[in-house]
């Protein structure tokens, strides 16, 4: 008996290298990234030097947590998160469902007629790559800018005890990208579901004394497949999504 085999990366997990924005922000902070949530995929920072904070904001509320080397944090979908860099703040990120957030798995705290339909969204995000480096740093900077004042703005109504305004971004986030979940949905196929199948054959495997599937061990490494691009939280070290 031979059973299933998954070879991508661990627990079809993605990683990438982040150095958080040093840009001072919209309220004055020493920098930043650009808030956004995830629909489909949690998120963990393993933070790797500097210091900083996330601040997160959901229908239970507003929170930061402190980052500093050793801290890990993690949250699950639904979550506003930006980053505030304080100094220097550098971070592993480990993004479940590898590929999802490349197809699209984050929405911007935008205007809410910027979220009106995906094409209005994809303009109002995107960062061209065949434009100076200085011209992207705008667009980038501008467009973390209008989405810190949209954060802001939902924020302030959660505390003061109105939820609709991030229930209407939620809503809006969701309808943005409901197009591309077939998509998504064999994605998590390939990769986060194969992961745990091949799991739980290799488990039945053993449990009948069957070790086929050790003769097929394999070693694999990769490097960066883009140092320093425009992410939504700063500049990223991108590995290859398996």
């Amino acid at each position: 008996m031979v059973s299933a085999a998954y070879d991508g990366f661990p627990g079809a997990v993605g990683v990438s290298r982040l150095r958080v924005y040093d840009w001072p922000t919209v309220e004055g902070l020493p920098g930043g990234g650009t808030p956004h949530l995830h629909l489909a995929c949690s998120e963990g920072y393993v933070v790797t030097a500097g210091r900083g904070r996330v601040q997160t904001l959901t229908l239970s509320g507003y929170e930061e947590t402190a980052l500093e080397p050793g801290t890990v944090a993690w949250f699950t979908p639904g979550t506003i998160h930006r980053l505030v860099n304080d100094g220097a703040l550098e971070i592993t990120v480990v993004m479940q469902n590898s590929g999802l957030p490349e197809a699209g798995d984050a929405v911007l705290t935008l205007p809410q007629d910027l979220l009106d339909d995906p094409d209005t969204y994809a303009d109002a995000v995107r960062i061209p790559d065949d434009v100076p480096e200085a011209e992207q740093v705008e667009i980038a900077r501008a467009r973390r800018d209008l989405a810190t004042r949209r954060f802001l703005e939902l924020r302030a109504a959660t505390e003061a005890g109105d939820p609709a305004p991030l229930e209407a971004f939620q809503q809006a986030a969701a309808a943005l990208i409901r197009p591309r979940l077939d998509a998504w949905e064999q994605r998590w196929r390939d990769g986060a579901q194969a992961a745990a199948s091949a799991t739980g054959a290799q488990l039945h495997a053993l449990r009948g004394q069957h070790t086929e599937h050790l003769a097929h061990a394999r070693v694999a490494a990769t490097g960066p497949t883009a140092r320093g691009r425009f992410g939504m939280c700063g500049r990223l070290d991108v590995y290859p999504g398996i």
